[in-house]
């Protein structure tokens, strides 16, 4: 574990960068556009990556990169953005806090692999934490918005875990690039047919957009897939709480919302969840290491 913390606190950079998409969301973009943000948000950048790097995927590959990107970036990044339009923020980080529980479930049952009573009940403190740290009881509940919540929690479970499943001839920046376009080629005609045109864009939209693109995408995306290359699934998934802590943190700073005593407790379950997960599946990892000796 001590030999991958370096690499464990640079990923956990990742989901804080993506909790700034609500308040970017609400506050740079143009309203009620969520496949075509989506869509400027991941095209753009996976075309940038393949124009980098210039690899090709093997013909067997293709069919795996297609059901990754559109798991981990299309269908995901979709339902990120419907949410974020109708759902307030603390209620779509309650429904993507059950990210963690998903993955043990598709590793307990479809890789076969142990997944320990701790890490179970890490994942579920760090739900309740979630919930402390967010939940207003003002909040108003969009069924589609919910349904979207939920989908994306999902789509980015499975894409996790399946990532982890197999390997890749193409370098972390490719394998990124070829996603992203997958993803990309999902949105384009969804946005195209659902919704209006873009209205002329502020300087404000712009830089919310590119902000997205290039840090919240491009790099952000790289840096990740590389962590999920050599860390378990469960302990990617587990860094997930960090993105609606992050959110609630710049919600406090920059929209003027209340920090309460319960919304304290909250941030520490996030944290000791994220720590539990983590142990526990690592021990899992170190035990089943050493049976095979």
């Amino acid at each position: 574990m001590k030999n991958r913390l370096p690499l464990l606190i640079i990923t956990a950079f990742v989901p804080m960068v993506w909790g700034s998409t609500y308040l970017i969301t609400s506050e740079f973009l143009p309203p009620n556009r969520p496949f075509t943000a989506a869509l400027i948000r991941v095209l753009p950048a996976g075309l940038l990556l393949l124009l980098i790097t210039r690899e090709f995927p093997r013909k067997k590959e293709l069919s795996r990169i297609i059901l990754l990107g559109t798991l981990n970036i299309g269908l995901f990044q979709a339902m990120l953005f419907v949410s974020a339009y109708r759902l307030p923020g603390g209620l779509a980080a309650i429904l993507s806090s059950t990210q963690t529980i998903f993955v043990l479930v598709l590793t307990r049952t479809v890789a076969k692999k142990a997944t320990p009573a701790s890490a179970w009940l890490a994942a579920l403190m760090g739900i309740i934490g979630i919930i402390l740290l967010v939940a207003s009881p003002s909040t108003t509940f969009d069924v589609i918005g919910i349904l979207a919540a939920l989908t994306g929690a999902v789509a980015m479970a499975c894409g996790i875990f399946f990532t982890s499943m197999g390997t890749s001839s193409l370098s972390t920046l490719a394998m990124t690039g070829w996603q992203l376009l997958v993803g990309g080629i999902f949105l384009l005609p969804i946005a195209l047919l659902t919704e209006e045109p873009l209205p002329p864009l502020t300087a404000a939209n712009i830089g919310g957009y590119a902000f997205l693109c290039l840090v919240g995408t491009a790099l952000a995306y790289c840096v990740y897939f590389h962590g999920l290359s050599k860390l378990p699934p469960a302990v990617i998934a587990s860094l997930g709480p960090l993105s609606p802590v992050t959110a609630f943190i710049l919600g406090w700073i920059f929209l003027g919302q209340s920090m309460t005593p319960l919304s304290m407790l909250g941030f520490v379950l996030v944290i000791a969840s994220i720590l539990g997960v983590q142990r526990a599946m690592m021990g899992a990892r170190k035990a089943a290491l050493s049976h095979t000796k």
